[in-house]
């Protein structure tokens, strides 16, 4: 059988090594930009400078994805008739509430963002909210567990769903919502309770571009071992390639 590692192959072996080089290169570029690309959609912007409420979203957008947990600068009236309380709020493992007021915010004709106040044990202890106030919150979505609300007539809700606080208000409210970054007078932090989460198809086609580089990759790999395989076996054997025979003494 001829040798495969004869001189006269090499340019053979050579191509193949760089196609495959290349495939592989090329794939783990796509990968890092996949990744690249879902890490910066889960950054947590918790601790990222505040940004005005305008920069961010307006009173009739829909929540943008990546703002998810911005920090935003927000100021306007207190709307203390629309006041209600979030049940099942944990606070330090003590069962409780969010105090949820909506604030009519400044040069936005009227529409108000609700904001997460703080966390109480019982709604009879929160104070209440009048006048003005100009404060940071984390901007969150609107809820949407599915937790149905047994008495929709009060002031108490399961979930902070923006479709249900508008029952409660005459103004138009933002489709979010915010959690002061520092509570009131009288109530405990409430915690930041959405991050962001990375969607499935974030990056998809980078993904998609490493397989197929990789599957390249690999076919070149295999029709390399076929010609050598097919090439090394129908050959002639030549005279670089034939081992000296042995001689007797």
């Amino acid at each position: 059988m001829p040798n495969p590692l004869a001189p006269r192959y090499w340019g053979a072996h050579l191509l193949a090594l760089v196609l495959v080089g290349i495939a592989v290169g090329l794939g783990l570029w796509q990968y890092d930009a996949w990744q690249a690309h879902r890490a910066a959609e889960a950054v947590d912007l918790t601790h990222a400078e505040p940004i005005p409420l305008a920069d961010a979203i307006g009173p009739d957008d829909p929540f943008p994805g990546n703002r998810v947990g911005q920090p935003v600068t927000v100021s306007g009236t207190w709307v203390p008739d629309g006041t209600v309380y979030v049940s099942g709020r944990v606070h330090e493992g003590a069962d409780g509430f969010w105090v949820v007021t909506p604030l009519e915010i400044d040069g936005a004709d009227g529409a108000a963002l609700p904001i997460v106040r703080g966390w109480v044990a019982d709604p009879a202890d929160a104070p209440a909210a009048t006048g003005t106030a100009a404060l940071d919150a984390w901007l969150q979505p609107t809820e949407g567990t599915g937790v149905r609300d047994d008495d929709p007539s009060d002031d108490v809700l399961p979930q902070l769903r923006i479709a249900d606080l508008i029952q409660h208000v005459d103004q138009d409210l933002y489709g979010a919502y915010g959690v002061a970054e520092v509570p009131e007078d009288g109530l405990e932090p409430a915690s930041v309770d959405q991050l962001p989460e990375v969607g499935t198809f974030t990056g998809i086609r980078n993904l998609l571009y490493a397989i197929e580089w990789w599957f390249f990759g690999l076919f070149a790999a295999f029709i390399w071992w076929r010609w050598v395989t097919e090439t090394t076996a129908e050959a002639p054997v030549t005279e670089d390639e034939a081992e000296p025979a042995a001689t007797d003494p």
